[in-house]
């Protein structure tokens, strides 16, 4: 989906959600309540240029593995640029992860995450030298036997806790 210059952000009281109004009667709701995010939906709702040109190059990247459909990459896409431009800084919370040992670098922004309880799908949105800021592509992620991280929901982990996402069989690269 191609982003429009009539896309707005709305902060909807009823749901405490951050929500993207794509026009034609179609709205996506983020995982983000209104507390986690900064004052500047409030004051710049259209989707900017920069937000644009994120979501665009995040689109096409997902497309690039043809593992999710269009509308899936849109969602994650969305999500990401929200996560971007309006989440609060948070701090890590590497504690819910194991340590990465292996040798091989992760040269991608999909990786794996792993908790005590299971394996997870993540996005990395923004990369700094010591940590990332990641959305959960999980549905229903067990950080632990007593929390979850909803799916879309962002965490920021030190590096040295990204896997590099091994499917052989479910990632397929274009050339």
């Amino acid at each position: 989906m191609q982003a429009s210059k009539e896309w707005q952000w709305q902060l909807c009281s009823h749901r405490n959600r951050l929500l993207v109004d794509l026009g034609e009667d179609l709205s996506l709701c983020t995982p983000f309540r209104q507390r986690q995010l900064t004052q500047d939906i409030v004051h710049s709702p259209n989707f900017s240029l920069n937000e644009a040109g994120y979501y665009q190059n995040v689109f096409a990247y997902l497309c690039k593995f043809a593992v999710w459909s269009e509308a899936q990459c849109c969602q994650i896409a969305l999500n990401a640029t929200a996560a971007k431009f309006y989440l609060l800084p948070v701090q890590a919370k590497s504690w819910f992860f194991h340590p990465y040992q292996g040798g091989e670098a992760c040269t991608e922004a999909i990786i794996s995450l792993h908790s005590k309880t299971q394996t997870g799908e993540f996005f990395i949105v923004e990369y700094c030298e010591e940590s990332s800021l990641c959305i959960n592509l999980t549905a229903n992620f067990k950080l632990d036997e007593h929390l979850e991280l909803e799916q879309f929901q962002a965490i920021k982990v030190l590096n040295d806790r990204i896997h590099p996402l091994v499917i052989a069989d479910k990632i397929i690269k274009s050339a």
